[in-house]
């Protein structure tokens, strides 16, 4: 898998909505307004249970403007996860992370109809490349509550071990969840198995 990251820098920096990573079957770019409808639809989903959900559309829109506006104020955020044959947004995975979160987080949540399919993997390779390389991270978590066997599996395939409990800020405080990660020196052992 070829992964290609056009990343700001310095004085020539780009705004962040030039910033994409390309994967052999996958573009991640920052989210668009055109990704809204796929979004509400996955956090509808029974399974958005593992995400805080289900949610109601309105939910789902506050929700969705999360993380343009990480983008927009952080440099960084979870990516649109589009599929380059359809153009359909499959998803979002990336970097994450809010105040008080248990760590520097690559995450990642997938429409029903995107399961099953490689995609989540796919996307988290070139996401945790870009965590590492374009932010300089020196760790990379996945929060997951323990009954989510898919995103842990995941996480499995990626090379991240279960670390034990997470503690997560209010509002989600009393949510019970566990940390999944992996320093750079084990991803770069890891990313041998995608290359």
């Amino acid at each position: 898998m070829s992964i290609f990251a056009s990343v700001p820098t310095g004085p020539a920096r780009m705004s962040t909505a030039q910033i994409q990573l390309e994967t052999e079957r996958l573009i991640l770019r920052v989210p668009r307004i055109e990704d809204f409808e796929r979004y509400a639809e996955m956090l509808a989903d029974d399974s958005a249970r593992f995400i805080g959900g289900p949610s109601v559309r309105g939910d789902a829109w506050r929700r969705f403007l999360q993380m343009p506006g990480a983008w927009a104020l952080q440099g960084f955020a979870m990516f649109s996860v589009i599929e380059k044959s359809s153009g359909l947004w499959l998803g979002q995975a990336g970097p994450w992370y809010p105040e008080g979160w248990p760590g520097t987080e690559v995450g990642y949540s997938f429409h029903p109809d995107a399961r099953g399919k490689g995609y989540c993997t796919e996307a988290c390779v070139a996401s945790m490349d870009f965590a590492f390389d374009a932010l300089g991270w020196d760790d990379v978590v996945h929060t997951i509550v323990p009954d989510n066997a898919p995103s842990q599996a995941v996480a499995r395939r990626l090379g991240s071990r279960l670390r034990g409990a997470a503690t997560m800020p209010p509002p989600l405080h009393t949510l019970v969840a566990e940390l999944w990660g992996q320093t750079r020196e084990e991803w770069r052992i890891n990313r041998r198995a995608f290359a």
